[in-house]
């Protein structure tokens, strides 16, 4: 009988990516969405056909305990969250309610209607924040500088809690920036590689950044903040296997997954220009210090030792090959806008 998985968060780009890694491997995927997201099903039409919807919310535990219910899993990935950093500074208890409390409604209602099934939480690399040690590894200390990186680290500590006082099998990946061509654009990979492949395509009709302004202004520069602002960035696609890893252990643990370099925006800036054929970056960005942080991060930079001892896990995918398929892929797709 095929194993049965469900996924928060499945629109995403973790969630889309996982679900059909899950798939490939004879899994029944079930995947829970809210109402309000269902314009926001892009990164999942393709699987339709393949995977079972759930409407639920992590506001709500009646309704996360009513898909867990109907889906009976023997894995659970709570992948859902407010996941844009920036967000949180300025919806810091929205944000908490849903990436902080919404991970202790999805483990209640995984304990009280099928405790023997295998829980995943998604944890992060800003949950270090003001960097204690450089490389960090699972048993470095937290400091999060962001509304985000707090919530994210009561969602891990509750996880464990859980995990030890109820001997639930239920485990952290501690991931660090991972990127592929269906992050969002409010991310800064997404925003320098979409950015880029508009100035190359000559598109005027861009789409809106965060702050519902153009991508590219009129000058035909895109806006960022610091460039000297250092992440350890990976492939989506080659972190969803880390976390299917995690559940086939024999006993639960936390890991972090990370490549173990870093780069520089300015790197990701000159990596984006070059691969579609600009080689006079330096006019098309401004420096805003409105996308500057209050409280910047210090070096994210993870040593993942211990899940390629106990995974057999590593990285496939180098910085400059995710960047040069980031910018391909939006090449082709920003061609759709009007120039």
């Amino acid at each position: 009988m095929a194993k049965k998985a469900l996924i928060t968060g499945i629109t995403g780009q973790d969630g889309s990516y996982l679900a059909e890694f899950l798939l490939e491997k004879g899994y029944e995927v079930y995947g829970v969405i809210r109402r309000t997201s269902n314009s926001n099903l892009g990164r999942i039409e393709h699987l339709f056909s393949k995977i079972k919807l759930l409407n639920a919310d992590l506001l709500d535990e009646h309704s996360l305990i009513k898909a867990i219910e109907a889906s009976q899993p023997d894995e659970v990935y709570n992948l859902a969250a407010q996941s844009f950093v920036p967000t949180s500074w300025n919806q810091p208890v929205l944000t908490g309610e849903f990436t902080a409390l919404g991970v202790t409604r999805v483990l209640e209602a995984v304990k009280l209607v099928r405790p023997q099934a295998k829980f995943y939480q998604a944890s992060s690399s800003e949950m270090f924040g003001k960097v204690q040690a450089v490389p960090q590894t699972e048993n470095t200390s937290f400091y999060p500088r962001s509304p985000y990186g707090v919530a994210k680290l009561y969602g891990h500590w509750i996880t464990i809690n859980y995990r030890e006082s109820y001997d639930m099998f239920a485990c952290s990946g501690i991931l660090f920036n991972h990127e592929s061509p269906r992050r969002g654009l409010q991310f800064i990979t997404k925003k320098v590689t979409t950015g880029v492949a508009c100035i190359k395509n000559g598109i005027k009709n861009v789409p809106l950044n965060e702050n519902n302004e153009p991508l590219v202004d009129s000058e035909g520069k895109i806006h960022l903040g610091n460039l000297e602002s250092k992440r350890d960035w990976g492939f989506a696609l080659d972190y969803v296997e880390a976390m299917w890893l995690m559940l086939q252990q024999e006993t639960p643990d936390d890991y972090v997954i990370a490549t173990g370099e870093t780069h520089t925006v300015r790197e990701l800036v000159e990596l984006s220009f070059k691969a579609a054929g600009i080689t006079d970056w330096e006019k098309h960005i401004y420096i805003d210090p409105k996308f500057y942080r209050p409280a910047e991060v210090d070096l994210l930079i993870g040593d993942s030792s211990k899940a390629q001892k106990d995974l057999g896990w590593k990285p496939r995918t180098s910085f400059a090959q995710l960047v040069n398929l980031m910018v391909e892929a939006d090449l082709v797709d920003t061609l759709k806008y009007d120039k």
